[in-house]
């Protein structure tokens, strides 16, 4: 391994915490007993004033930054802007960043033994919401000592766990920063995550959710939903400039093997998600995608359902983000300005699409440290 660069929060181990009181799901079921994974980086101050939430996306998890161990090739999935001197300063900032029920990875899934039958839930695991997940953040924090979050941050499906934290409990977010996000999935959105679903639905090694019984996994499907997810995280800008028209073997071949560039990189992000995430977690999160939408409970009126916000708030999207494009997030900021609510927008111009969010774009990096600078120093006047 490389030594660990001075501004990564180094080597960290991730904590669970065992909830025995009965979560209520949206769904109307009911988590009876749950564990939830979680990270923190940083030292929660005196007052419990200092500490910031990151909500994950779909395949994310609880490891946001730093090395589980020396060995370890990758850091967190938000390393760029998680550390000493970055957005989230952990030596201001007490970061805390907890894996969504459901996942696979550590906190209680589909994967996980259910205490009531003694065999994995797979498709027994209740479905979730943003909401639920919210509503288990919420215990998460009163177990922490954190009464009130100096921020609730996160991009794409994290950005609407920060909305959510706004609308569920106004009196316990200062600030709210909703990057690459939307109010709720278009159409189109919700098209490609059933054609993702569909394709680990109809897998014949699926077993109707209860592949960990038979010592297999969906793999085809899971591959095909991972290409289908990845054409939709990137600009075609930014697939011009990678990938082009190139040719994998400088020539093509007429046959159905990989001849272009992008057919490799598409079979390569498939593989290697194949066998590390879990196809019912996928299939879990797409639905909390596609049910997302606080405007449904408020007549499909954003701006009454973001009535009960007092957070300030900083909205970040990109110009290339086409699946959730820069005027879904007008939407909220117009929403939170009809509530005369402090809100700053930032329309950041970059060609990688909907995974600009990860990206260290200077511009982006720029707006968001500032704004958590005014935060910081929130906290002391």
């Amino acid at each position: 391994m490389k030594p660990i660069p001075p501004d990564s929060v180094g080597l960290v181990t991730p904590a669970r915490l065992r909830f025995a009181e009965p979560l209520a799901l949206a769904s109307g079921g009911v988590l009876a007993d749950y564990e939830i994974v979680y990270e923190t980086y940083g030292t929660l101050n005196a007052e419990a004033s200092n500490a910031v939430l990151v909500c994950h996306a779909l395949s994310g998890s609880h490891h946001v930054a730093g090395y589980h161990s020396a060995d370890d090739k990758r850091p967190g999935w938000w390393e760029h802007h998680v550390g000493p001197g970055k957005s989230l300063d952990t030596t201001k900032f007490f970061v805390v960043a907890c894996n969504n029920l459901g996942s696979c990875f550590g906190s209680t899934g589909p994967a996980s033994i259910n205490p009531a039958s003694g065999r994995a839930y797979g498709p027994e695991f209740p479905m979730v919401t943003v909401g639920d997940w919210v509503a288990s953040q919420a215990r998460l924090a009163d177990r922490l000592g954190i009464r009130r979050w100096a921020a609730v941050v996160g991009g794409s499906l994290g950005g609407m766990q920060a909305l959510q934290w706004a609308i569920d409990y106004p009196e316990r977010v200062a600030h709210a920063v909703i990057i690459a996000a939307a109010p709720k999935l278009t159409a189109q959105n919700i098209a490609f995550n059933e054609v993702a679903r569909q394709a680990i639905l109809t897998d014949p090694d699926f077993y109707e959710g209860r592949f960990y019984d038979h010592a297999t996994e969906p793999r085809r499907g899971l591959r095909i939903a991972r290409m289908l997810g990845h054409i939709t995280y990137l600009s075609d800008d930014i697939m011009r400039e990678k990938f082009g028209r190139g040719l994998r073997g400088g020539k093509l071949n007429f046959d159905y093997q990989v001849a272009f560039e992008v057919e490799s990189y598409l079979r390569h992000q498939a593989d290697s998600f194949v066998g590390r995430f879990d196809a019912n977690t996928y299939l879990l999160m797409t639905k909390a995608l596609d049910y997302f939408d606080p405007a449904g409970a408020a007549d499909g009126d954003l701006a009454k359902a973001l009535a009960p916000v007092k957070a300030d708030t900083l909205v970040v999207a990109f110009t290339s983000d086409w699946r959730f494009a820069p005027a879904r997030s007008r939407e909220i900021v117009k929403a939170l300005h009809d509530n005369d609510l402090n809100v700053s927008y930032a329309e950041i111009k970059a060609s990688h699409g909907h995974d600009a969010f990860l990206m260290r774009i200077p511009r982006y990096v720029d707006i968001f440290t500032a704004y958590m600078d005014r935060v910081f120093a929130g906290l002391s006047s």
